[in-house]
């Protein structure tokens, strides 16, 4: 059984994400971030650093195994069941690539534009408008990318189940930015596929 640590954001969807494609059996510890249950002595002690998600998988190597960051848990779990990372030495890379893309650049921007406009007390427009121009710039190299493809390293991916939580949430942008018909339908055959509906009600 694996422990998920987690509240309503992206890095916790990719994990739930994971959990349920990989068909691996969870509980969900929904983490309040509002409470500032994330500062708890009982959550610091599976991750000191205070942040969601974060999982306890007590089938794990030598025993319970604590795990924090959502990439390194997608990782991890892809090893532990060798689901969703390609065999083909070729496609693997790409999905490495892919993978970094969206775990680091990607979601470097969209958490800054949620800092931006919600938490912190001085909020920038055109700080806000050069994080939306960079997203919007990705949305077109990610549409580039799937015009010949129905995922990003031809095979469903720990790639796509890393991105697709980002997308989702800044679907408004995606929308706004238009012209984008092969993320557009990427997006819509990942959120039609019952684990993931799931996956992202789990962490709702």
């Amino acid at each position: 059984m694996i422990d998920l640590y987690a509240a309503n954001s992206s890095n916790s969807q990719r994990v739930a994400i994971m959990l349920e494609e990989c068909a691996l059996p969870y509980d969900v510890h929904r983490v309040d971030l509002g409470k500032g249950e994330q500062r708890s002595d009982a959550f610091l002690a599976i991750n000191p650093v205070g942040a969601v998600p974060a999982i306890v998988d007590s089938e794990g190597p030598g025993g319970a195994t604590k795990l924090t960051q959502s990439g390194a848990i997608l990782l991890y779990l892809a090893m532990k069941t060798g689901r969703y990372f390609p065999q083909d030495p070729a496609r693997r890379v790409r999905a490495f690539e892919w993978f970094m893309f969206a775990a680091t650049d990607w979601s470097s921007f969209s958490t800054m534009l949620f800092l931006n406009n919600v938490i912190l007390p001085d909020k920038s427009q055109a700080n806000a408008a050069f994080c939306e121009e960079r997203l919007a710039r990705y949305f077109g190299v990610a549409n580039a990318r799937l015009a010949a493809r129905e995922f990003l390293a031809d095979e469903l991916s720990i790639a796509d189940f890393a991105l697709y939580p980002v997308v989702r949430v800044r679907y408004g942008l995606l929308e706004k930015t238009g012209d984008l018909p092969h993320l557009m339908r990427w997006a819509e055959a990942l959120a039609a596929r019952p684990t993931i509906a799931r996956a992202m009600a789990a962490v709702a």
